[in-house]
């Protein structure tokens, strides 16, 4: 959850890049990566569809572009939110796997800014390493579980599964109050079904719902889960480019682009959280579009598997 400290000063930020600041420097490199990635894997204006469907045309592209734009403003307003919103609208308009796939490049981005924003994250790593060690294993294995059934409606299904999930924890949280309880093996289960989650379907609400309910510390929310995303991502795209045909070089273009334009959103959420618009009622909203969107996925998966 991003604070007023998450501010940056532009003179000082780059006196502090010029010194090598550990936060300015992650910061820097995970924008370089995708600006980056963006320029030097474009596939020419005529190739830009081309590895989507043949009959994505401009309007399809403009809502990829909003849909990127909203969901980085969640991110940049709440702290959390970003795979939840952006990953079910994408598998809805284009292939679900391609869209995890993709999706796979903006929340590596993301979560390399919130590494560098917190100083909580090495210490992390050091008292939870086999938290770290189990959620890497579960990004490994969702990765060949991906391209094992990257086709059929088991994806976006499970994808409809999850959001769900994250909904009526939403939902029934506030009626629910655990007394703050550090559990290492259940810290751990919790981690390596979120790399397993995070890897088959972009979507991992499980172990921050975890962290809320048990541990509900925000510097550790904030450094140590940025540190396990971090972790899974860096997994789940080196695997998926190496060791599978699942992340070609247009989709690693794809993904870039779609984390500059997330950038845009970042901005644009930090700026929503300053002018203090009512979180509650944000909220609320986030939830209830999720809502509506698994019932959608639901709609259409739910006859292909049981039917």
């Amino acid at each position: 959850m991003a604070t007023d400290d998450a501010r940056v000063d532009p003179a000082q930020f780059l006196e502090h890049l010029r010194a090598f600041r550990y936060r300015e420097v992650t910061m820097t490199a995970a924008a370089l990566a995708v600006l980056v990635g963006a320029v030097a894997f474009f596939p020419g204006a005529e190739n830009v569809t081309a590895g989507i469907r043949a009959d994505v045309g401009a309007t399809t592209l403009a809502v990829f572009v909003a849909v990127a734009v909203l969901a980085g403003a969640i991110k940049g307003m709440l702290g959390f939110g970003y795979a939840l919103v952006a990953t079910p609208v994408f598998a809805t308009v284009i292939d679900p796997t391609l869209a995890v796939v993709v999706l796979a490049i903006p929340p590596w981005m993301i979560n390399m800014f919130q590494i560098g924003e917190t100083d909580t994250g090495l210490d992390f790593v050091r008292e939870e390493w086999l938290l770290m060690l189990l959620a890497g294993v579960g990004a490994v294995l969702g990765v060949v579980f991906l391209a094992e059934f990257s086709t059929g409606p088991i994806v976006p299904f499970l994808i409809g599964l999850v959001i769900l999930g994250y909904v009526l924890f939403q939902v029934l949280q506030g009626f629910v109050t655990v007394e703050e309880a550090h559990h290492p093996v259940a810290l751990s289960t919790a981690g390596f079904l979120e790399g397993f989650l995070l890897a088959v379907s972009n979507l991992g609400p499980l172990l921050p719902a975890y962290f809320h309910t048990f541990e509900r510390d925000a510097e550790r929310y904030i450094g140590g889960l940025s540190m396990v995303l971090g972790l899974i991502f860096t997994v789940r795209i080196v695997q998926m480019a190496l060791f599978t045909d699942l992340m070609t070089t247009y989709r690693l273009w794809l993904g870039c682009a779609i984390a500059v334009v997330t950038l845009v959103g970042l901005l644009a959420g930090t700026y929503l959280r300053r002018v203090e618009v009512n979180e509650t009622w944000f909220n609320r909203f986030v939830v209830g579009l999720l809502f509506v969107i698994s019932l959608n996925i639901f709609r259409k998966t739910v006859p292909a598997l049981f039917f």
